[in-house]
């Protein structure tokens, strides 16, 4: 695969994964009732919907620059914390498969996106 490609197909992936993430964040931050009723459901206290909405947004931040490799580094294992803990969170409450399944999709997106920044890091040198 041509850096060319790996860069393309990273950028893609993350632009996917940063808008979604934008979008449930926004949701969180205005405390949208589907949130809202999902938190209720699986009996996590509501305050708790800004909080994780800021982490999400810092985590995107995170993920779009590519100066601190490190902080980008937190933010891909702080967003497969958080996927985990959503998949883990709606088998335990009997959700229908479709809210299980999203972030395991989101998980493998994720996955993707970091495999992808792997080999965009090692093909850097080439790209100069």
């Amino acid at each position: 695969m041509s850096p060319k490609t790996i860069k393309v197909t990273y950028w893609v992936l993350n632009i996917i994964f940063c808008l979604f993430h934008v979008g449930d964040a926004y949701g969180g931050l205005s405390k949208a009732q589907a949130g809202v009723d999902a938190m209720n459901a699986m009996g996590y206290p509501i305050y708790l919907m800004g909080f994780l909405a800021v982490l999400k947004l810092l985590g995107v931040i995170a993920l779009l620059q590519n100066k601190f490799k490190t902080i980008k580094e937190w933010a891909f294992a702080g967003f497969s914390f958080t996927l985990i803990g959503a998949t883990v969170s709606h088998i335990c409450v009997n959700d229908p498969v479709m809210f299980i399944v999203m972030p395991i999709v989101l998980l493998v997106l994720l996955f993707a996106l970091y495999y992808f920044w792997r080999r965009m890091e090692q093909a850097q040198p080439q790209l100069a």
